[in-house]
């Protein structure tokens, strides 16, 4: 079922949903339309802006980016590196997004070390780190007035409670609309984190959840359900598309009837 594609409203998540049979393949795929969405960015606005996220799926796809064909035809100097979150803690610690996404891919592809914009996770004062980076946002990014600074591709994961980026359930990071950086709060170690809040994130021209493994099923079905964090992406003006496994997406009975 490699790349079996779902327009939207098929099924009950919001978007386009890239179906495939593992782990790698979806980060095949989703390397592939990366690659044509920075294309299209850079032919159009001469650069590419993307928010980066953590974790084993998106690993996984820096790592297919950082290799041949992607490694020698993507003019990476056009590339504007952002992040969707970090955790409280130096660069250089093994949990840090920023660490996973240079020994995956930074260090691996010609990116000037000015277009990397790494949040602070370290900083003594997280809500001054979150100012920071919201600025950063507005300095390198188009937006008018007081909307959001409007990011080409926005990356995500999603967690078997259902967050996202660094949007937990049931934590102030998702009440706020009107600042686009601000401190979350993870149910788990390290608890503090900076993270995007939803209006940065629905500001995206193009929004993009990596989805794998079976443990994953039932936060897809609630996101389905609209009980969750996750569920409450929605570009405004942008797309939305879901890059799934099949264990991840046999939370979508409906998918079945769909094949």
């Amino acid at each position: 079922m490699a790349n079996l594609v779902i327009e939207n409203g098929t099924t009950p998540l919001r978007g386009r949903l890239v179906l495939n049979d593992d782990a790698q393949t979806l980060a095949v795929e989703a390397a592939a339309w990366i690659a044509q969405r920075a294309a299209e960015a850079i032919a159009t606005r001469s650069s590419f802006s993307i928010a980066l996220s953590g974790g084993s799926t998106p690993k996984l796809l820096y790592s297919c980016l950082a290799a041949s064909p992607y490694l020698e035809g993507i003019a990476w100097d056009r590339w504007k590196i952002f992040f969707g979150d970090e955790r409280a803690c130096q660069p250089d610690d093994p949990k840090s997004n920023f660490r996973m996404a240079t020994e995956s891919l930074l260090g691996k592809v010609p990116i000037p070390a000015r277009n990397i914009f790494r949040m602070r996770g370290e900083a003594p004062d997280l809500g001054h780190a979150a100012a920071e980076y919201a600025a950063i946002l507005e300095d390198e990014l188009p937006h008018v007035g007081s909307t959001p600074p409007r990011l080409d591709l926005v990356l995500l994961g999603l967690g078997e409670n259902g967050h996202t980026a660094s949007l937990f359930p049931g934590t102030d990071a998702l009440l706020v609309t009107d600042r686009w950086v601000a401190v979350g709060l993870a149910d788990y170690e390290p608890h503090q984190r900076l993270t995007l809040t939803l209006p940065a994130i629905n500001a995206a021209r193009d929004v993009a959840f990596l989805v794998a493994g079976p443990e994953k099923a039932n936060a897809i079905a609630n996101v389905a359900a609209g009980s969750v964090p996750a569920s409450r992406v929605e570009p405004e003006t942008g797309r939305l598309t879901w890059f799934l496994d099949t264990a991840a997406a046999s939370g979508l009975p409906e998918l079945s009837s769909a094949e």
